[in-house]
């Protein structure tokens, strides 16, 4: 058997056997973030929220999902039919294969590459465009105009976070997820990870992530006041439920990488304390608890605020960040906290 999987078919059935562990973990994952999700909302606004389907309304999410498999699919009669189907289909697969190099624990990743970060980018940079076949096909003014400023929002944004990223990357000397987590290991425990010296950038890169999920107060492309419902108004059953599941898989990825980046992924807080994936998890899921929590406490912002916001205030000052790392990091500023290449590279 151990020769087995040593052969061609071995290594694609351990291959295989990957990815559908990482899918199947997002997937369970996606269920209880949509139920969390509506459980914090309720919690704020001293509601019940889910509590009928299953035990404390537990299996709620299986049954929208089940909803939404077994209604039928409509198409507008002037769409096109093609990208009209491709669209969420597009945003749901890109937004999971960005899945494929994230890791969860020392080792426990489905590709350890060294441009990690830049797969990443290239995969998120390319979710624009689900979003926009979705508004295109519908040919319809509303879902047209949704489409065209997530574009906008996604793209502003992404600038921010790439050059927050930057400075992670001129701190460690490695693009790779794996070598940044090593960067921040010390006996300090939470007090040698990123947080610590790139400070600043936590919150720019968290509302910045916000944005480029179209996360409220940002989700102006989905502002039911002005849009309808945005770019996905004429869809209904499975591909609303793609688009839906593409979105929240593409919020929890900000989550995993806000714990890479910043929170030193699957290291303990505490000295002491062993490592390993339960913390990366629960990382995960605080994070993924502040997002919940700034959906149910924050009003919208008006669209010419948000392209302000991003373009005028965050793209100077992560700009400035990254100048002020890079000098940091050559003359070893701060007792080496900005230039940790001997650990992380």
């Amino acid at each position: 058997m151990a020769d087995f999987f040593n052969t061609p078919g071995g290594i694609a059935i351990i291959i295989l056997a990957q990815v559908l562990a990482v899918v199947a973990f997002v997937m369970i994952s996606l269920l209880f973030l949509v139920y969390g999700d509506r459980k914090i909302w309720a919690a704020v606004q001293m509601r019940r929220g889910p509590n009928v389907v299953g035990v404390y309304g537990l299996l709620q999410s299986v049954a929208d999902a089940l909803k939404y498999v077994v209604k039928e699919v409509v198409i507008p009669a002037g769409a096109d039919r093609t990208v009209f189907i491709l669209a969420p289909l597009t945003s749901f697969v890109l937004a999971m294969i960005a899945w494929a190099v994230i890791p969860f624990n020392d080792g426990w990743v489905l590709s350890d590459i060294n441009v990690a970060i830049l797969y990443v980018f290239a995969v998120s940079s390319l979710e624009v465009y689900g979003v926009i076949m979705g508004g295109w096909a519908s040919n319809s003014k509303y879902p047209f105009l949704g489409s065209l400023r997530s574009a906008a929002q996604m793209i502003s944004y992404e600038v921010s976070i790439g050059l927050i990223i930057i400075g992670v990357i001129l701190s460690t000397g490695s693009m790779n997820f794996g070598a940044i987590v090593q960067a921040q290991d010390g006996n300090l425990g939470l007090f040698n990870w990123y947080w610590l010296p790139h400070f600043p950038m936590v919150f720019l890169f968290f509302i910045s992530a916000l944005a480029e999920t179209n996360r409220p107060p940002f989700d102006l492309p989905e502002a039911e006041s002005e849009l309808v419902a945005g770019y996905q108004v004429e869809y209904s059953a499975t591909p609303f439920l793609l688009f839906m599941a593409g979105e929240y898989i593409a919020i929890f990825l900000m989550c995993a990488l806000t714990t890479l980046l910043f929170f030193g992924g699957w290291l303990s807080p505490i000295p002491g304390l062993p490592d390993g994936v339960l913390w990366m998890v629960a990382k995960m899921a605080f994070f993924f608890f502040l997002f919940a929590m700034v959906k149910a406490i924050t009003p919208r912002y008006r669209y010419d605020q948000l392209m302000r916001l991003g373009w005028k205030v965050f793209l100077p000052f992560s700009l400035a960040w990254v100048v002020f790392v890079a000098f940091a990091a050559k003359f070893d500023w701060f007792w080496g906290a900005y230039a940790r290449w001997s650990v992380g590279g």
